[in-house]
């Protein structure tokens, strides 16, 4: 259920009023994207990498993107025009380079709080450049940042994201429940209680459990507190123990821990073994939510090459996990690209057999016709 709610959470950045933000922000740069229709069509070859201004401390662009050469110019760019120039920028490069994808979404958070430090903690003008490129990451970390600036966080969480309360903006709330409570998932959680509909407190849950298994890179006071001697033995840990409504998020993005400790980039083996891995959790829909969760994570690391990605998941064992890893690919594709259609016609058409027609079942508005 936790992956649905987010998809729908990011169809509410685009429709989010910020009536607020209307009364008192500036205008949006020219350069800000606020509409999804550039990155809606999946990967392309069009657009260009982005041109250093002509100051010569502009950093250089290199010839290949990391996370922290991206991270570091878009966030320099952030400083010397705005996030809607840094966030249009993002959008072109992921555009030309798709294997970008697979970790523009922390450097979109880092480009959120860039702009907070920016406005001097004017939240109302940093969000005033939503952009939902890379699945809404810089809303998350404006959000998440101003959350630990509030004097008052656990009463922040349910009036930060008013006056529309969007799905995407209560995920950010969840990254953010993390870092005011040290890392300490059960505090967390707590936080997110304080929502009264259960697609929020979902949706807040996955923020926590995107936060607690995959912490932002460099940020040492995250990684030392991440319970590392439970994880090894127990890599599902602390799923099994999570009251229900978290449990879905918990075991989607459980994953992600098994690919970083069984070095997915140098072992691509470790896509099918996590599938392997997954069967072991203790109930169906636990092992449901797993396997669509190793499917997302294939389509994030792997945006490039979703033929490969599509036979990783045709390696499941049976029918059920095959459909339901292509179901992740689906939803990563959809959310990273902002439209509920990008799959079924961009993802589903480069793939044949039977993960076309798995593709093609999941993907929203596909029919047998497709």
């Amino acid at each position: 259920m936790a992956f649905f709610l987010y998809i729908a959470g990011v169809w509410a950045v685009a429709t989010t009023s910020w009536s607020a933000v209307a009364e008192s922000a500036p205008p949006v740069s020219s350069t800000a994207s606020s509409s999804p229709s550039a990155s809606s069509s999946g990967p392309s070859s069009a657009g260009s990498s982005p041109t250093p201004s002509p100051s010569s401390t502009a950093p250089t662009v290199p010839a290949v993107w990391t996370l922290s050469t991206l991270r570091n110019y878009l966030v320099a760019e952030t400083d010397a025009k705005d996030p809607g120039a840094a966030l249009a920028d993002l959008e072109r490069i992921t555009l030309k380079d798709p294997y970008v994808d697979g970790f523009c979404h922390p450097v979109a958070h880092e480009i959120g709080h860039a702009a907070l430090a920016k406005y001097h903690g004017n939240f109302t003008r940093a969000v005033s450049f939503l952009n939902d490129v890379c699945g809404s990451g810089y809303l998350h970390g404006v959000v998440e940042e101003k959350l630990q600036q509030m004097p008052d966080p656990e009463t922040a969480v349910t009036t930060l994201c008013s006056p529309d309360q969007s799905l995407s903006c209560i995920h950010g709330i969840g990254h953010g429940a993390m870092f005011v409570s040290h890392l300490d998932v059960a505090g967390a959680e707590r936080m997110c209680d304080r929502f009264p509909e259960s697609s929020q407190v979902v949706a807040c849950s996955e923020g926590i459990f995107m936060q607690l298994f995959e912490p932002d890179e460099g940020d040492p006071t995250a990684l030392a507190k991440l319970p590392a001697d439970r994880l090894a033995g127990e890599p599902q840990y602390p799923c099994a123990e999570q009251p229900s409504i978290y449990r879905s998020a918990c075991y989607f993005y459980a994953p992600i821990y098994f690919l970083q400790t069984h070095d997915y980039t140098a072992h691509p083996t470790a896509f099918v073994q996590s599938l392997t891995w997954c069967l072991a959790a203790p109930t169906s829909s636990a092992r449901e939510d797993c396997s669509r969760g190793t499917g997302s994570r294939l389509m994030k690391y792997n945006i490039d090459r979703p033929v490969w990605t599509a036979a990783q998941c045709e390696q499941a064992s049976s029918a059920w996990q095959r459909a339901d890893c292509v179901s992740g690919m689906v939803s990563y594709w959809d959310v990273n690209y902002a439209s509920r259609s990008a799959a079924r016609d961009r993802l589903c058409p480069q793939l044949s057999g039977d993960a076309a027609r798995l593709c093609r079942s999941a993907a929203p508005g596909s029919s047998s016709a497709d």
